[in-house]
């Protein structure tokens, strides 16, 4: 899988994560989803992706969205 899917991928869990963790214990865990959403936001116009940094420093194949 490349850094493109996985950070896709993770991005999804932690909206899902963050969604069912308000239902359940605290309103306040729909900040996490404000800032994944953010994070995405601002990944659309710069290109810059902290997570796809994290990854590459890992050794994952990289993809063609974040360079």
């Amino acid at each position: 899988m490349n850094i493109d899917r996985l950070v896709f991928a993770i991005a999804g869990c932690m909206i899902l994560l963050s969604l069912v963790l308000s239902q359940i214990h605290s309103v306040w865990w729909l900040l996490l989803t404000a800032f994944v959403g953010l994070n995405m936001l601002q990944a659309a116009f710069t290109g810059f992706c902290p997570l796809a940094k994290i990854l590459r420093s890992m050794g994952k194949q990289p993809g063609r969205a974040f360079n």
